[in-house]
């Protein structure tokens, strides 16, 4: 299968859009940000979907999540929250399949209500 030379994280990896790394994953602004912050972080390997991930990209990931909340928090005193999200399949909104984990920075008032967050992917859900 020849979808590498397809795959834009591919070919980001390389480039310098990386912004931080570990052996096993890079991090990346979004370009397409939902808010100001909005990052990704991916893993250098190609693969689709979370769950084949293996422990070294796993533990990386959450590595970088915790670190770049972090950057985030101290360069933007504005941020009072954050969203986490990773789509797994079309049907759940992948569009890019090589796995990326977004850490959206939330901010009071970016949005009218809040509540229910990410069951915000499904509208009618997000209520309860």
């Amino acid at each position: 299968m020849n979808n590498l030379k397809a795959c834009i994280f591919c070919e980001i990896a390389t480039t310098d859009r990386v912004i931080d790394q570990t052996d096993h994953t890079f991090v990346i602004r979004d370009a397409f940000p939902v808010t100001e912050g909005h990052t990704l972080i991916i893993p250098k390997r190609h693969v689709a979907d979370y769950f084949d991930l293996n422990p070294n990209e796993t533990s990386d990931i959450q590595e970088l999540l915790q670190k770049h909340k972090a950057l985030i928090e101290v360069n933007d005193e504005s941020v009072d929250g954050f969203n986490i999200g990773i789509n797994v399949g079309a049907t759940a909104g992948q569009t890019v399949f090589h796995v990326h984990v977004h850490l959206i920075p939330r901010r009071i008032g970016d949005v009218e209500n809040p509540k229910g967050g990410v069951r915000g992917v499904i509208p009618a859900k997000q209520k309860y």
